[in-house]
């Protein structure tokens, strides 16, 4: 009897000791980067749109553009198409994402003109998807950069990922890429042109567009396919008017690359077509255009059903293709 007592003891203390020594491991919550900060005004004057501009951006529609694509890439011009989607909304000045509830925001709201520029093609057997978003501050005076750019690629090799935060005066530039040499970055530039915020100065105030010698870094897609290194470069930037056509030009001379983007100089300014000339991957120079095809004034983020698809054709977008 007592062996038997002293074995339930020798038991319960050894089962006290591997409670003990097994303890749950603590889980570590994750923390986010240290990604704070807001876009920070301009000591100038607040710009303010015409009442002719507010009407046509204001009445709860996007403008939606598409465009023939003739798209150069592997030594070699392939077909297909591009849409523009211009609309304004609400932004956070500090999380720098759209707002849900922009009336209980306050000094925190940041009315923004978006671009999301969508581009499709095929190479060979596979196809690319492209797409830039550019949130352009309405108020170019007191907010002259955008407050944040994206843009993404997918194809059949992989996807990269680009952004681009206004912050504190400086650039916040994130980069994820499935090319060794590339790989992921975490960068930080100073302020500088940007060649993606153009699209929208046209859109908002084309006068205010910049001419002469200055530092840009070139477009985040043009960077996806060239595989620069993103950093930015002396430009020349120049206005060629013609009739009722404006042409806005540049040139990179350290790219061997030419960037010219036409459009109406009237209000509302519309984006006519734009060609891009710069060496591939093989060194080859061949160029890429694109020209204005079909325009509709549409609340599309309502238009997901499949009765919408016949908005497709009013676009002259294939009705069940990307």
């Amino acid at each position: 009897m007592k062996q038997f007592i002293s074995l339930i003891f020798y038991v319960f203390i050894f089962s006290v000791f591997i409670s003990c020594t097994n303890t749950p491991p603590v889980i570590t919550p994750c923390v986010p980067l240290d990604k704070t900060g807001t876009i920070i005004p301009e000591e100038k004057n607040a710009y303010s749109p015409s009442a002719e501009w507010e009407q046509y951006w204001y009445d709860g529609k996007a403008e939606l553009t598409s465009y023939n694509l003739k798209q150069s890439r592997y030594g070699e011009i392939h077909d297909g198409n591009v849409v523009n989607v211009f609309v304004t909304e609400d932004f956070s000045k500090v999380k720098q994402v759209k707002l849900d509830e922009p009336e209980k925001a306050g000094s925190d709201r940041l009315p923004v003109l978006k671009l999301n520029q969508s581009f499709k093609f095929i190479t060979g057997i596979y196809p690319y998807s492209m797409m830039l978003s550019a949130f352009s501050p309405v108020d170019i005076n007191q907010y002259p950069h955008p407050v944040k750019i994206t843009a993404s690629s997918q194809e059949w090799c992989g996807s990269s990922f680009f952004q681009l935060n206004n912050r504190n005066k400086q650039y916040q530039v994130e980069l994820r890429s499935y090319f060794e040499k590339e790989n992921d970055q975490d960068l930080k530039l100073d302020q500088v042109l940007l060649e993606d915020e153009w699209w929208n100065i046209i859109r908002i105030n084309p006068e205010q567009l910049p001419t002469g010698t200055h530092i840009v870094l070139p477009g985040a897609l043009y960077l996806r396919l060239s595989h620069k290194t993103i950093s930015a470069v002396k430009a020349q930037l120049s206005i060629i008017q013609k009739d009722s056509t404006t042409f806005f030009t540049v040139v990179y001379p350290q790219l061997n690359r030419t960037l010219s983007i036409n459009f109406e100089n009237k209000f509302p300014y519309t984006i006519l077509g734009w060609s891009d000339s710069f060496a591939g991957l093989d060194g080859k120079i061949l160029t890429t255009t694109a020209t204005r095809n079909k325009m509709i004034m549409t609340d599309y983020w309502r238009k997901h059903l499949n009765i919408d698809r016949k908005l497709r054709e009013d676009l002259g977008l294939p009705e069940n293709k990307e």
